[in-house]
């Protein structure tokens, strides 16, 4: 309980934080996107708490304004791939047969395809030959977090695929369909509540894993596309000065640590209660 309650409080942070980004940009009176040739990479000051980037932008208010992207779409694809995972997988464990077969060779040739590599093709892809804006924060967001879903699904439907057919094989199961109740009633009511603990630790693994997965593709700007931040391209774009000024490649970096972490302890504590 101690590990869930921390990894809860983490994100909590992380995600208030994130929240509060437009705020604390009022109350500082800067503007995260306007550029300061001026103040290129400054130092921590009462000015700039964290310093300032490549342009002279405060770099805690673009890490808050990060914040919002790579936990949004660190969320939205894990969310997204656990609803999808966990119907494909109970649709095979029950209905058996051709369709179990055929979705689970499915998986299987996801898991066979080399992620990374697949990520880094499918992201290359313009948006505009998709007939989606180019360069527009929710088209990234979008294409990044469908990208993410086509290969998160798999591991969460094996999960719920073993679960279910564990549990369609219980007593109580038998049992309630022997009294007259529905398969959806023994789905709903008998089966789906059985895989909110695995399917919740396979989730909270995956917002760390597709945290990371964004932060890879940003960094090699395939991602989110400047001047909208995130961790990832943050990192990128400090690169270029890593010994001149590491911190602002360090605090992109802690807070993609301190998110996968949170998660990696939401997932223990939830598979140890």
């Amino acid at each position: 309980m101690t590990r869930l309650r921390l990894g809860l409080l983490l994100l909590a942070l992380l995600a208030l934080a994130a929240l509060s980004a437009p705020l604390l940009e009022g109350w500082m009176g800067r503007d995260a996107f306007a550029p300061d040739l001026f103040a290129r990479y400054a130092p921590p000051s009462a000015e700039y708490p964290l310093g300032a980037d490549e342009l002279g932008r405060d770099l805690l208010l673009r890490l808050l304004y990060g914040a919002r992207v790579s936990l949004g779409v660190g969320v939205a694809a894990a969310l997204a791939a656990a609803v999808l995972g966990t119907a494909l997988g109970l649709l095979a464990a029950w209905r058996g047969g051709w369709v179990d077969a055929a979705l689970m060779r499915l998986a299987d040739g996801l898991l066979a395809l080399p992620a990374l590599p697949i990520l880094v093709l499918l992201a290359a892809v313009d948006p505009a030959a998709l007939g989606l804006p180019r360069g527009a924060l929710a088209t990234d967001m979008l294409r990044i977090t469908a990208i993410l879903v086509l290969f998160g699904w798999v591991g969460v439907a094996r999960l719920a695929r073993a679960t279910a057919l564990t549990l369609l094989a219980s007593d109580y199961v038998r049992a309630a369909r022997a009294l007259g109740v529905t398969e959806a009633g023994v789905l709903w009511r008998h089966v789906l509540p059985g895989l909110a603990a695995p399917v919740a630790v396979a989730s909270a693994l995956a917002v760390a894993g597709a945290i990371l997965a964004e932060s890879v593709l940003s960094f090699l700007g395939l991602g989110i596309q400047p001047p909208v931040p995130s961790w990832g391209n943050m990192l990128a774009n400090a690169q270029e000065a890593v010994f001149a000024a590491p911190l602002a490649a360090v605090w992109p970096g802690l807070a993609i640590l301190l998110a996968v972490a949170a998660c990696a302890l939401v997932a223990d504590g939830v598979a140890r209660k």
